[in-house]
């Protein structure tokens, strides 16, 4: 297996004229998730990654895409959603973030909105430590509560190094 490489970051997404971005919209559980964008490289159909030893958890494995290798995070796990069935619906997405890019499995792709940065609220204090550091905030959205993601913030620079140490080396064996 070939290390980790960096990509060139995408600039920041900025808001338009009218104070509203595009965000992509997906579901874990009844759980609604966003994330802007620029924040997302492509929607993959579901493939099983590649496992990797030696990993936390909420790893799932890593996928070849566009000849690198790509961890890939099982969000249901990273934010404490209980496992669920694996569907037709099951998707990996490529997130942006920050220097590389990062999987993550997500149960359902929904769509492609508008968001009115103006109606983004802060996390709610319930959301501390680690998990707050995902959120960049939150939304009603038809009456229904979507969760605006940091991709950037995914994974920690702790976890970043851990990752390129062991695919670095998974192939080394």
């Amino acid at each position: 297996m070939t290390a980790v490489r960096p990509i060139a970051p995408r600039p920041a997404a900025a808001p338009t004229a009218t104070g509203t971005t595009q965000v992509l919209t997906f579901r874990l559980d009844d759980d609604l998730f966003a994330a802007d964008i620029h924040d997302v490289e492509r929607v993959l159909r579901w493939q099983a990654p590649t496992p990797v030893p030696n990993v936390p958890p909420w790893m799932a494995g890593v996928v070849d895409y566009h000849r690198r290798v790509v961890p890939v995070i099982d969000l249901r796990v990273r934010f404490e959603v209980p496992a669920g069935p694996v569907t037709s619906e099951r998707r990996i997405v490529i997130f942006n973030a920050g220097d590389a890019w990062i999987g993550g499995i997500v149960d359902a792709v929904l769509d492609v909105s508008a968001l009115d940065r103006a109606a983004l609220e802060p996390p709610p204090p319930l959301f501390r430590g680690l998990s707050a550091d995902y959120l960049q905030g939150i939304v009603r959205r038809q009456g229904t509560l979507v969760i605006l993601l940091r991709t950037a913030e995914l994974l920690s620079a702790t976890d970043r190094l851990t990752l390129a140490r062991v695919i670095g080396t998974a192939g080394d064996g």
